[in-house]
């Protein structure tokens, strides 16, 4: 017997390199909780409110955010998971969650225009897209209610794909946004040829702009592109009303951001009419 294949066979996978089996030990917990609440049905979208800059008190669309629920019934927000499974099985189990779930509110909700985040990893996995077809041949009134964001550094991964997944798409009535602009990673060889729909300004140019005039010219360069290209633009990470003001100022479409409303899993269309008390 070779003793030294059997040590290697005895050696739990990722074990041989001390760093892969230290971040393995660290995510598993991570990985665990998540299929747990997959498995158990124990997910939830968040809503968070998309207003107009030219009248704040008026939504123009939500966000709809995935939320897994742990045994204690703590509601686990997605930037506490998503790094751990974005690259697994469950990564992708999770998008469909998403998807499914926005798409039953969408269909439940006349008057919603919803978005939801839509990896580019999802383009090709069938249970995806299946749950898509299914949707949009039920209630045909939800593909221009739908708006798929698609965040700067996933497009630039697979770009021909994605171009190729919107333009199928687009003919529908699906809307989509480029999340996370400025982040770094868009060529602007590939710009022109993406047609995406809303510009989501990347929060770290947004947060604090009223005192920032290097991120205040740069924010106008990022409005100006969005229009040449006819893109609507949404600010995010806007947290004080004097950011706020300049953004509007600056020429930014939407505002996105605790100033306007924290993401819930109980919004307004959700709630119990107020009782009247007896007269």
């Amino acid at each position: 017997m070779n003793l030294d294949k059997l040590r290697i066979a005895d050696v739990p996978p990722g074990a041989e390199n001390p760093l892969n089996f230290a971040v393995m030990q660290r995510d598993a917990p991570i990985l665990d909780m998540v299929a747990e609440a997959i498995r158990h049905k124990q997910t939830l979208l968040a809503f968070q409110p998309v207003v107009l800059s030219q009248d704040q008190s008026r939504v123009g669309f939500y966000e709809g955010l995935i939320r897994i629920t742990d045994a204690t019934g703590r509601v686990i927000p997605a930037r506490d998971f998503m790094h751990v499974v974005e690259s697994t099985e469950l990564g992708r189990e999770i998008d469909v969650l998403a998807l499914q779930m926005g798409l039953r509110a969408l269909h439940e909700t006349p008057h919603l225009r919803l978005s939801i985040n839509m990896p580019a990893r999802s383009i090709g996995f069938a249970s995806w897209t299946r749950t898509l077809k299914r949707w949009l041949d039920r209630d045909p009134t939800i593909a221009e209610r739908l708006i798929l964001e698609i965040t700067e550094g996933s497009a630039m991964t697979v770009p021909e794909l994605v171009i190729d997944f919107m333009d199928r798409w687009q003919v529908r009535g699906i809307c989509f946004a480029l999340d996370d602009f400025g982040s770094g990673q868009t060529a602007l060889r590939y710009f022109k040829d993406f047609f995406f729909d809303i510009l989501k300004i990347d929060g770290q140019f947004v947060s604090g702009i009223a005192k920032d005039p290097d991120n205040q010219a740069l924010v106008r360069s990022m409005v100006s592109i969005a229009q040449h290209f006819d893109m609507m633009t949404v600010a995010e990470f806007v947290e004080t009303q004097a950011d706020a003001t300049i953004l509007t100022t600056l020429g930014v479409d939407c505002l996105q951001g605790y100033l306007h409303g924290a993401p819930t899993t109980r919004p307004g269309w959700k709630m119990p009419p107020p009782v009247r008390a007896a007269s």
